[in-house]
Protein backbone atom coordinates (compact mmCIF):
# COMPACT_ATOMS: atom_id res chain seq x y z
CA UNK A 1 0.00 0.00 0.00
CA UNK A 2 1.26 3.59 -0.49
CA UNK A 3 2.26 5.70 2.31
CA UNK A 4 -0.50 7.52 3.93
CA UNK A 5 -0.72 11.51 2.70
CA UNK A 6 -1.32 13.36 5.77
CA UNK A 7 -2.06 17.08 6.51
CA UNK A 8 -1.26 18.56 10.02
CA UNK A 9 -3.93 21.00 11.21
CA UNK A 10 -2.19 23.50 13.13
CA UNK A 11 1.34 22.93 12.05
CA UNK A 12 2.80 25.35 13.58
CA UNK A 13 1.86 24.83 17.22
CA UNK A 14 3.58 22.61 19.52
CA UNK A 15 1.57 19.57 18.91
CA UNK A 16 1.72 19.84 14.67
CA UNK A 17 5.59 20.29 15.13
CA UNK A 18 5.59 16.88 17.10
CA UNK A 19 3.30 15.36 14.48
CA UNK A 20 5.65 16.74 11.52
CA UNK A 21 8.59 14.80 13.56
CA UNK A 22 7.10 11.66 13.84
CA UNK A 23 5.38 11.64 10.23
CA UNK A 24 9.41 12.15 9.17
CA UNK A 25 10.04 9.18 11.20
CA UNK A 26 7.35 6.70 10.40
CA UNK A 27 7.61 4.16 7.45
CA UNK A 28 4.40 4.01 5.83
CA UNK A 29 3.32 7.71 6.49
CA UNK A 30 4.22 11.11 4.75
CA UNK A 31 3.54 14.95 5.12
CA UNK A 32 1.33 16.15 2.41
CA UNK A 33 0.19 19.32 3.81
CA UNK A 34 0.61 21.77 6.40
CA UNK A 35 -2.54 23.79 8.02
CA UNK A 36 -2.42 27.14 10.00
CA UNK A 37 -5.22 29.83 10.56
CA UNK A 38 -5.33 32.64 8.15
CA UNK A 39 -3.46 35.42 9.35
CA UNK A 40 -0.64 33.78 11.29
CA UNK A 41 2.82 34.73 10.94
CA UNK A 42 3.86 31.54 10.13
CA UNK A 43 2.33 31.06 6.77
CA UNK A 44 4.81 30.70 4.06
CA UNK A 45 7.14 28.66 6.23
CA UNK A 46 8.37 25.42 5.58
CA UNK A 47 6.67 22.79 8.24
CA UNK A 48 9.95 20.39 8.56
CA UNK A 49 12.14 23.27 9.58
CA UNK A 50 9.80 24.65 12.03
CA UNK A 51 9.62 21.18 13.63
CA UNK A 52 13.75 21.50 13.44
CA UNK A 53 13.94 18.72 10.27
CA UNK A 54 15.33 19.45 6.92
CA UNK A 55 13.02 21.58 4.80
CA UNK A 56 10.34 19.47 2.88
CA UNK A 57 9.13 21.98 1.00
CA UNK A 58 5.51 21.33 2.63
CA UNK A 59 5.01 25.18 3.04
CA UNK A 60 2.39 26.23 6.18
CA UNK A 61 -1.13 27.33 4.11
CA UNK A 62 -4.42 28.51 5.32
CA UNK A 63 -6.64 26.82 2.62
CA UNK A 64 -7.78 23.08 3.46
CA UNK A 65 -9.42 22.54 0.33
CA UNK A 66 -6.83 22.77 -1.91
CA UNK A 67 -4.45 21.21 1.00
CA UNK A 68 -6.91 18.47 1.03
CA UNK A 69 -6.96 17.12 -3.22
CA UNK A 70 -4.02 14.85 -2.87
CA UNK A 71 -4.53 13.63 0.79
CA UNK A 72 -5.31 10.89 2.71
CA UNK A 73 -6.02 12.39 6.25
CA UNK A 74 -5.79 14.96 8.50
CA UNK A 75 -4.28 15.07 12.19
CA UNK A 76 -5.91 17.63 13.94
CA UNK A 77 -5.01 19.36 17.72
CA UNK A 78 -6.34 22.22 17.37
CA UNK A 79 -9.11 24.64 19.10
CA UNK A 80 -12.36 23.89 18.47
CA UNK A 81 -13.56 26.30 16.09
CA UNK A 82 -10.82 25.01 13.43
CA UNK A 83 -11.43 21.89 14.11
CA UNK A 84 -15.60 22.24 13.72
CA UNK A 85 -14.33 23.66 10.23
CA UNK A 86 -12.08 21.41 8.85
CA UNK A 87 -14.92 18.66 9.96
CA UNK A 88 -16.99 19.60 6.62
CA UNK A 89 -14.10 19.37 4.39
CA UNK A 90 -12.31 16.53 5.87
CA UNK A 91 -15.38 14.71 5.28
CA UNK A 92 -16.18 16.05 1.92
CA UNK A 93 -12.61 15.31 0.51
CA UNK A 94 -12.95 11.90 1.86
CA UNK A 95 -10.23 11.93 4.20
CA UNK A 96 -9.66 10.06 7.44
CA UNK A 97 -10.19 12.83 10.21
CA UNK A 98 -8.00 12.18 13.97
CA UNK A 99 -9.15 14.57 16.39
CA UNK A 100 -7.10 15.32 19.10
CA UNK A 101 -8.91 18.64 20.48
CA UNK A 102 -10.10 18.87 23.44
CA UNK A 103 -12.82 21.74 24.54
CA UNK A 104 -15.43 20.55 22.82
CA UNK A 105 -18.92 21.88 23.61
CA UNK A 106 -21.92 19.93 22.70
CA UNK A 107 -23.04 21.25 19.72
CA UNK A 108 -19.26 20.69 18.09
CA UNK A 109 -19.86 17.47 19.24
CA UNK A 110 -23.09 17.39 16.87
CA UNK A 111 -21.55 18.82 14.49
CA UNK A 112 -18.30 15.81 14.16
CA UNK A 113 -21.47 13.07 14.45
CA UNK A 114 -23.16 14.29 11.60
CA UNK A 115 -20.65 13.22 9.15
CA UNK A 116 -19.67 9.89 10.54
CA UNK A 117 -22.32 8.04 8.04
CA UNK A 118 -20.02 9.19 5.22
CA UNK A 119 -16.52 9.62 7.00
CA UNK A 120 -13.56 8.18 8.50
CA UNK A 121 -13.37 9.84 12.15
CA UNK A 122 -10.81 8.88 15.10
CA UNK A 123 -11.57 11.15 18.23
CA UNK A 124 -9.79 10.50 21.79
CA UNK A 125 -9.40 13.36 24.47
CA UNK A 126 -6.12 11.58 24.51
CA UNK A 127 -4.23 9.48 22.13
CA UNK A 128 -1.74 7.77 24.37
CA UNK A 129 -1.24 4.24 24.48
CA UNK A 130 -0.73 4.32 28.37
CA UNK A 131 -3.96 6.80 28.89
CA UNK A 132 -6.01 4.68 26.95
CA UNK A 133 -5.68 1.50 29.03
CA UNK A 134 -5.78 3.53 31.94
CA UNK A 135 -9.19 4.32 30.83
CA UNK A 136 -10.16 0.90 29.91
CA UNK A 137 -9.05 0.03 34.08
CA UNK A 138 -10.89 2.72 35.23
CA UNK A 139 -14.05 1.78 33.89
CA UNK A 140 -13.66 -1.98 35.60
CA UNK A 141 -12.69 -0.61 39.14
CA UNK A 142 -15.47 1.68 38.81
CA UNK A 143 -17.59 -1.67 37.48
CA UNK A 144 -16.13 -3.44 40.51
CA UNK A 145 -16.55 -1.15 43.70
CA UNK A 146 -19.68 0.68 44.55
CA UNK A 147 -20.25 3.94 45.51
CA UNK A 148 -18.73 3.68 48.82
CA UNK A 149 -15.79 3.91 46.83
CA UNK A 150 -15.87 8.04 46.21
CA UNK A 151 -13.98 8.69 42.52
CA UNK A 152 -12.16 11.80 42.29
CA UNK A 153 -9.71 12.85 38.97
CA UNK A 154 -7.42 15.16 39.50
CA UNK A 155 -5.24 16.28 36.91
CA UNK A 156 -2.05 19.20 36.15
CA UNK A 157 -0.89 20.76 33.01
CA UNK A 158 1.17 23.45 32.13
CA UNK A 159 0.23 27.30 32.55
CA UNK A 160 -0.63 27.64 28.73
CA UNK A 161 -3.80 25.09 28.65
CA UNK A 162 -7.12 26.94 27.92
CA UNK A 163 -9.44 23.86 29.15
CA UNK A 164 -10.20 22.72 31.92
CA UNK A 165 -10.73 19.93 33.41
CA UNK A 166 -8.27 18.32 30.85
CA UNK A 167 -10.09 15.96 27.83
CA UNK A 168 -8.27 13.37 29.21
CA UNK A 169 -9.83 13.95 32.72
CA UNK A 170 -13.12 14.02 31.21
CA UNK A 171 -12.55 10.88 29.06
CA UNK A 172 -11.35 8.81 32.73
CA UNK A 173 -14.45 10.70 34.28
CA UNK A 174 -16.92 8.90 31.43
CA UNK A 175 -15.10 5.94 31.99
CA UNK A 176 -15.84 5.64 35.41
CA UNK A 177 -19.94 6.51 34.60
CA UNK A 178 -19.56 3.97 32.22
CA UNK A 179 -18.36 1.65 34.79
CA UNK A 180 -20.97 2.24 37.18
CA UNK A 181 -23.54 2.95 34.51
CA UNK A 182 -24.47 6.69 35.68
CA UNK A 183 -24.96 9.63 33.38
CA UNK A 184 -21.64 11.01 33.59
CA UNK A 185 -23.33 15.09 32.88
CA UNK A 186 -25.77 14.41 35.90
CA UNK A 187 -23.10 13.20 38.36
CA UNK A 188 -19.91 15.31 37.78
CA UNK A 189 -18.79 18.20 40.27
CA UNK A 190 -16.03 20.19 38.51
CA UNK A 191 -15.31 23.01 41.32
CA UNK A 192 -15.37 23.49 45.14
CA UNK A 193 -15.71 26.43 47.11
CA UNK A 194 -17.14 27.75 50.49
CA UNK A 195 -19.34 26.15 52.39
CA UNK A 196 -20.46 22.85 50.09
CA UNK A 197 -22.13 20.09 52.32
CA UNK A 198 -21.05 16.82 52.02
CA UNK A 199 -19.81 15.02 49.26
CA UNK A 200 -22.90 13.12 47.47
CA UNK A 201 -22.27 9.48 47.35
CA UNK A 202 -21.60 8.48 43.85
CA UNK A 203 -20.22 11.73 42.49
CA UNK A 204 -17.29 12.03 40.05
CA UNK A 205 -15.19 14.97 41.26
CA UNK A 206 -12.87 16.79 39.20
CA UNK A 207 -9.93 18.94 40.50
CA UNK A 208 -7.07 21.22 38.01
CA UNK A 209 -4.12 22.49 38.20
CA UNK A 210 -1.93 24.58 36.26
CA UNK A 211 1.82 25.93 36.26
CA UNK A 212 5.33 24.95 34.93
CA UNK A 213 5.94 22.90 31.91
CA UNK A 214 3.80 19.68 32.81
CA UNK A 215 3.05 17.98 29.99
CA UNK A 216 0.20 15.82 31.59
CA UNK A 217 -0.63 14.25 34.54
CA UNK A 218 -3.51 12.62 35.63
CA UNK A 219 -5.11 10.92 39.01
CA UNK A 220 -8.22 8.85 39.41
CA UNK A 221 -8.65 8.02 43.09
CA UNK A 222 -11.06 5.40 44.55
CA UNK A 223 -11.62 6.64 48.09
CA UNK A 224 -13.10 3.88 50.18
CA UNK A 225 -13.53 2.88 53.97
CA UNK A 226 -10.33 3.06 55.58
CA UNK A 227 -8.46 2.19 52.32
CA UNK A 228 -7.66 3.89 48.85
CA UNK A 229 -6.60 2.92 45.11
CA UNK A 230 -4.86 5.34 43.02
CA UNK A 231 -4.59 4.64 39.08
CA UNK A 232 -1.82 7.31 37.39
CA UNK A 233 -0.61 8.40 34.10
CA UNK A 234 2.18 10.77 33.91
CA UNK A 235 2.86 12.26 30.33
CA UNK A 236 6.48 13.09 29.91
CA UNK A 237 6.68 14.09 26.13
CA UNK A 238 3.70 15.16 24.13
CA UNK A 239 5.37 13.27 20.89
CA UNK A 240 4.01 9.71 22.60
CA UNK A 241 0.58 11.94 21.78
CA UNK A 242 1.69 12.17 18.18
CA UNK A 243 2.70 8.56 18.14
CA UNK A 244 -0.46 7.54 19.15
CA UNK A 245 -2.44 10.21 16.88
CA UNK A 246 -0.36 8.71 13.70
CA UNK A 247 -1.06 5.29 14.79
CA UNK A 248 -4.21 5.87 14.93
CA UNK A 249 -4.72 7.39 11.37
CA UNK A 250 -2.92 4.18 10.29
CA UNK A 251 -5.07 2.02 11.72
CA UNK A 252 -8.22 4.57 10.32
CA UNK A 253 -7.28 4.25 6.61
CA UNK A 254 -9.89 1.78 5.08
CA UNK A 255 -12.10 1.40 7.65
CA UNK A 256 -15.95 1.68 7.78
CA UNK A 257 -17.54 5.46 7.96
CA UNK A 258 -18.10 6.05 11.50
CA UNK A 259 -16.83 7.59 15.02
CA UNK A 260 -14.09 5.61 16.40
CA UNK A 261 -12.08 5.86 19.47
CA UNK A 262 -8.87 4.92 20.63
CA UNK A 263 -10.47 2.20 22.47
CA UNK A 264 -11.28 0.76 18.79
CA UNK A 265 -7.76 1.48 18.06
CA UNK A 266 -6.38 -0.78 20.79
CA UNK A 267 -9.15 -3.44 20.73
CA UNK A 268 -10.30 -2.36 24.53
CA UNK A 269 -13.90 -2.34 23.69
CA UNK A 270 -14.56 -5.89 25.53
CA UNK A 271 -11.74 -5.06 28.09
Amino acid sequence: MADMRLIVAGAGGRMGRALTRVIAETPGAVLTGALEAPGSELLGKDASVLAGLPANGVKLSADLWTLSANADGILDFTVPRATIANVAIAAERGLVHVIGTTGLSSSDEAVINSVTSRAVVVKSGNMSLGVNLLAALVKRVARSLDESFDIEILEMHHNQKVDAPSGTALMFGRAAAEGRAVDHDKRTVKAREGHTGARKPGDIGYAALRGGTVVGEHHVIFAGPAERLELVHRAEDRMLFARGALHAALWARGQKPGLYSMADVLDLRNF
